[in-house]
């Protein structure tokens, strides 16, 4: 057994198992229920791995939504040092991308997630994976993403020359612009969107997702969809390290938003704050 699955809360472990797609390795979480059951598949952020935050976790399965928390490519239970380095980014991000649709696959022939209710999202580079892979025809219906950009070329090459940040590292700009949703956005197709941010990230600023929200707001106009599908909530001095790190002292505040934002786009009760 995996020394980070023996670290869950004893009500998660009881719910929960580690599988591997292929190679990808997961964690099921699912909820009490005697029929199907609306799903995310969530992707953690680079250098962590997918039994980070339990508490995620158990917040969606006593609300009746399953969890699909996988490693990213080289991390979690296929470590390879080099993948944690900011300069493999982009490759985890292309790598990620094309490993979703086996996942979606095995969901439905493992049965008991509703496939009409599957959603997608992720935090940092498992968020970057999540805006790359929406710009491709899809099943899910509603994504939710944290402390991340679908504007990597602004992102890495910033047009203003801005040197603040957080890495050091130069990219291949053919490499980013494959991968980059801000490149291939025509083929995103307008859905609940839900993107939450610190201030201050300085890893990630907020200016650049602003700026990929911003144009995907056209983008839904365009394709005669209501702009406020898209939603942006920002936190101010959360204490996260580099406020980039999950939300500090507005983590509750996040989780309850992001719930809230899942309860809705699958149908189900009225929503109420969990403060755990």
């Amino acid at each position: 057994m995996d020394p980070r699955f023996l670290k869950l809360p004893k009500s998660l472990q009881e719910r929960s198992e580690t599988i591997r797609i292929g190679e990808v390795p997961a964690l099921i979480a699912r909820p009490e229920s005697d029929g199907p059951v609306p799903a995310v598949i969530w992707m953690h952020g680079r250098t962590v791995y997918k039994e980070l935050d339990p508490g995620r976790y158990q917040r969606w399965i006593r609300s009746g939504i399953a969890a699909v928390a996988l490693d990213l490519p080289g991390h979690g239970e296929r470590y390879i040092e080099e993948y944690h380095a900011p300069n493999r980014t982009v490759d985890l991000i292309a790598q990620g991308v094309g490993e979703i649709d086996s996942v979606v696959e095995w969901m439905r022939d493992e049965g008991g997630f509703d496939m009409e209710r599957i959603a997608i999202g992720g935090m940092s580079a498992g968020g970057m994976v999540t805006l790359s892979r929406l710009c491709n025809p899809h099943p899910f219906v509603a994504a939710c993403v944290e402390g991340t950009t679908g504007n990597l070329h602004e992102l890495y090459f910033p047009s203003n020359g801005e040197p603040g940040r957080g890495w050091l590292v130069e990219h291949d700009e053919d490499k980013v612009d494959r991968v980059d949703p801000m490149q291939h956005m025509g083929g995103f197709r307008p859905i609940p969107l839900l993107a939450l941010h610190n201030e201050g990230d300085e890893l990630v600023p907020i200016s650049v997702q602003r700026s990929f929200l911003d144009a995907l707001r056209g983008h839904y106009i365009e394709r005669c969809a209501d702009p406020g599908l898209i939603e942006l909530h920002s936190f101010t001095d959360t204490g996260a390290p580099q406020e980039h790190a999950g939300f500090g002292r507005r983590a509750n505040d996040a989780k309850n938003l992001q719930l809230e934002f899942l309860r809705r786009v699958f149908g189900l009760d009225a929503f109420e704050a969990d403060n755990t």
